[in-house]
């Protein structure tokens, strides 16, 4: 078998850390911020992990 590519939009995405966790940006952050309130676009800067149904798909995009 041959080795699975690393999906290179999935890479610009998501950060495997150490311990196995995948985490990702939320949404709703690039424009149109003016509407939204300082404590809403502080919350929106955090990085969150992906949810238990998306691991394995995730993981297997960035070929791990």
């Amino acid at each position: 078998m041959p080795k699975i590519k690393t999906h290179k939009g999935a890479s610009k995405r998501f950060k495997l850390t150490g311990s196995g966790k995948i985490l990702r940006e939320k949404a709703y952050t690039n424009h149109i911020l003016t509407k939204k309130n300082a404590k809403r676009k502080r919350r929106l800067g955090d990085k969150i992990e992906v949810s238990t149904a998306d691991t394995k798909k995730v993981k297997r995009l960035l070929g791990k």
